[in-house]
């Protein structure tokens, strides 16, 4: 026996790396060392810094993947993996520098393989880091065929004076809401199993969605945010902090920014949110307080300013085309959400 025959393509391996090197090339910025294909992925530490911080983060796109296979559109689910790690690293005020991933399938299917990649590449330039490296296993027997998974590694810096640690928000300050693009990458294990139980398909068009097929609404892909910050810097706003509506909502989310003795008071009537999110509410007869609990409800980031900064702040993010609003402010508290629905624990 051999490789091969144990379900293991190296050669196919090979082939797949050399198909993909213009993609990760075409990533790259200053400070990459060196070429696809070394043990490690190198990065020279920009100059500049005085006391230069590395801020990692880790995350995969989850269940959403599902919906990818079924749908069989492979080249967003990319965007996902960058954006989940991109925007986490973002909110201590760090630059994403370089990105890594790392894709399991059963057997290696480069087509689908290379559409992910793709769109890797693609929330790369987005987020302005360099695709450094990555690993593709293929683990027959492990995976079912055609299904894969994946996960993403992103490194940024920031000044350590400048990082962002909840110690520059104060009671008062503002807090603006930035758009999601719909779900983004959490809540699909709900939303597969209201699918599943009222015979949805992804090829349905509710009259909710103005046109959309529900596939289309739910494998948009999560917004990054790197672009809507750097306009805020360019315009001389003093970010004071920054959250991530990832899975929780702004129940779970917003509480991770704050400092001691602080909470956040939000009014849910001050954004237009997706029409993905009343659909997934009427078709799974889901309470207010588990939607918010679970989704970002058109919330995908969260940066807080002084009060005298948030008519600035919303002026500097329409000129670059972003839809943003003023959704509530910093209050004393003791690290909770108030003013939308919560759920009994």
């Amino acid at each position: 026996m051999d490789y091969r025959e144990a379900g293991v393509d190296i050669a196919a391996g090979r082939a797949f790396v050399d198909r993909i090197r213009d993609l990760v090339q075409s990533t790259h910025r200053p400070g990459v060392l060196g070429g696809l294909g070394s043990f490690g992925g190198c990065f020279e530490i920009p100059s500049g810094y005085t006391q230069p911080v590395l801020v990692s983060g880790t995350d995969g796109v989850g269940t959403k993947l599902k919906l990818a296979q079924q749908l069989d559109k492979h080249d967003t689910v990319g965007i996902d993996l960058v954006a989940m790690c991109a925007n986490d690293v973002l909110t201590s005020g760090a630059e994403p520098l370089y990105f890594l991933d790392y894709l399991a399938t059963g057997k290696l299917d480069s087509d689908h393989l290379e559409a992910v990649v793709r769109g890797v590449a693609d929330g790369c330039k987005q987020a302005g880091c360099a695709l450094l490296g990555g690993e593709t296993a293929e683990m027959p027997g492990f995976y079912p065929p055609g299904e894969y998974d994946m996960a993403g590694f992103c490194v940024g810096i920031a000044e350590k004076s400048a990082l962002l640690d909840g110690s520059k928000l104060t009671i008062g300050d503002v807090a603006i809401g930035i758009a999601s693009t719909g779900v983004h990458s959490n809540g699909f294990s709900l939303v597969r199993r209201i699918l599943d139980r009222g015979g949805h398909t992804l090829s349905d068009t509710p009259a909710a969605l103005t046109g959309k097929t529900l596939g289309e609404a739910l494998i948009a892909p999560t917004q990054i945010y790197v672009s809507a910050v750097k306009a805020l810097t360019d315009a001389a706003i003093d970010i004071h902090a920054m959250a991530h509506i990832t899975g929780g909502g702004l129940p779970e989310n917003l509480p991770r920014c704050l400092g001691e003795g602080q909470a956040v008071r939000v009014d849910p009537e001050s954004w237009t949110r997706p029409d993905i999110f009343p659909w997934i509410a009427a078709a799974g007869e889901v309470s207010p307080a588990d939607m918010f609990d679970t989704f970002n409800m058109g919330i995908g980031f969260v940066v807080f300013v002084a009060p005298d900064r948030a008519t600035a702040t919303l002026d500097a993010l329409a000129a670059s085309e972003i839809a943003a609003w003023q959704i509530g402010e910093t209050i004393a508290g003791s690290g909770t959400v108030e003013g939308i629905p919560v759920v009994e624990r």
